[in-house]
């Protein structure tokens, strides 16, 4: 992975980072990169996710989802890290077996992803560590009730993915269904390259351990300069851009591919910085089709935001037609990817001849070692960006809370933060 922060300097963009404060940085950097490498060591909460690519039995995946090698599709039941990684590795890379993510409770779009299915030749796979999300365990009883109408016996159709304890656990060892471990001390935004991220790439016949080779090779690049690592660097310049101003970080792919991807690391960067009064709000976005959509915005709007371009450097390519058309003739005798590549070329082009500080992240090409390395970069860069934060990056209590309130509002126990939602402010225009 290449990490380009030139547009992201003073001598570019507003905000900028003049380049002695990046010496400056670099020197944070560096004791960063010994705190991350001590709670590596010790196998500190969180820190441990680092050590996943090494560490994640592989044996232990193959053999829980080889009773469903007959299956043509997956729907896996999670929500948030417990489904967004594994879905930006199912999004980036093409298989046979097609793969659901019920990571809503939306009744109607649950029950059209249902209904569009032949459970009969599904594999289901349901995870949370704790075993009580509400919005997995409520999918999971929906999917196992419709095959039980379906005349499908879930029993054989299931693998669980969960703690040491719990109901799933339970549910696991009561009717015999394979089952893996979520690891211990790996948050789940943090757990895409462990058994609940690549539990599905392996149903899905992806090379896993090409998917962990790129993590390692991302691994073996992390060091105590932000000059020779393209993941730290990353982390700091996006941080730094948030102290001076751009509190927005806009996540512009340019493939449709890593769509997904967007969506996996709005939630690691979020969760993990947003807290104590800081951090920066990352945006999704899709190049082309946003230059359509969002671009003036960032262009000609306020410089309080960040862009952060995706891309790989080499793709499939289909050819564009010959056409007399008046004024499209240009096109004739290129390719859509030559046209991609422009695009994205004169999109960064353009923000920086308008002063927004951009970064240009590339990959060689959207294929399980790309995808392994740019997944451990992205987790290395926001832990560093964590410690520059001074934050925990990983936990989440705002999060904590609206679960209790969900909880209590279900008659699931007796929560103050249910009795807040009673006492809102209402204007209600109609």
């Amino acid at each position: 992975m290449r990490v380009d922060i030139g547009n992201a300097l003073e001598d570019v963009a507003t905000p900028g980072i003049p380049r002695e404060a990046l010496d400056r940085l670099d020197d944070r950097v560096a004791v960063a990169h010994e705190r991350i490498e001590e709670g590596r060591a010790n196998n500190e909460h969180g820190y441990e996710a680092l050590n996943q690519p090494a560490n994640v039995d592989v044996d232990a995946i193959q053999r829980a989802v080889e009773p469903f090698d007959d299956c043509e599709t997956l729907i896996n039941v999670g929500i948030g890290g417990s489904a967004l990684g594994a879905a930006t590795i199912s999004a980036a890379l093409d298989s046979d077996v097609e793969a659901y993510y019920l990571d809503n409770v939306d009744p109607k779009w649950v029950a059209d992803h249902i209904e569009a299915i032949d459970l009969s030749k599904t594999a289901l796979n349901v995870v949370s560590k704790s075993g009580t999300t509400a919005e997995t365990l409520s999918n999971f009883l929906v999917v196992r009730e419709a095959m039980d109408e379906a005349g499908v016996d879930w029993t054989e159709r299931t693998w669980v993915t969960t703690g040491p304890e719990g109901n799933l656990r339970e549910l696991a060892e009561k009717h015999d269904l394979p089952a893996l471990d979520v690891p211990e001390g790996v948050p789940g935004r943090f757990s895409v390259l462990s058994t609940v991220g690549l539990a599905a790439a392996a149903l899905q016949g992806h090379d896993v351990e090409a998917i962990l080779q790129g993590a390692r090779d991302a691994d073996a690049d992390l060091g105590s300069s932000l000059f020779d690592s393209p993941a730290y660097a990353y982390g700091a310049v996006a941080y730094a851009l948030d102290q001076r101003g751009a509190g927005i970080n806009v996540l512009l792919p340019y493939a449709e591919s890593l769509e997904t991807y967007a969506e996996w690391y709005s939630q690691l960067w979020a969760e993990s910085v947003g807290k104590d009064g800081v951090g920066q709000t990352p945006v999704r976005a899709l190049g082309a089709t946003d230059q359509h959509s969002q671009l003036q915005l960032y262009r000609a709007g306020p410089h309080n935001k960040m862009v952060t371009f995706i891309r790989p450097q080499e793709r499939a390519d289909t050819a564009i037609p010959e056409t007399d058309l008046e004024g499209l003739s240009y096109l004739g005798g290129s390719t859509l990817g030559e046209l991609i590549d422009a695009e994205f070329e004169a999109t960064e082009a353009s923000l920086a001849n308008a002063g927004l500080p951009n970064v240009r992240v590339e990959i060689d090409r959207v294929d399980e070692r790309a995808i392994g390395e740019l997944l451990y970069s992205m987790e290395a860069a926001t832990i560093m960006g964590g410690e520059l934060y001074n934050v925990d990056a990983f936990v989440q209590p705002a999060v904590e809370w609206g679960k209790k309130a969900t909880r209590g509002l279900l008659g699931g126990g007796d929560f103050e933060e249910a009795e807040e939602v009673q006492a809102k402010t209402e204007l209600t225009i109609e």
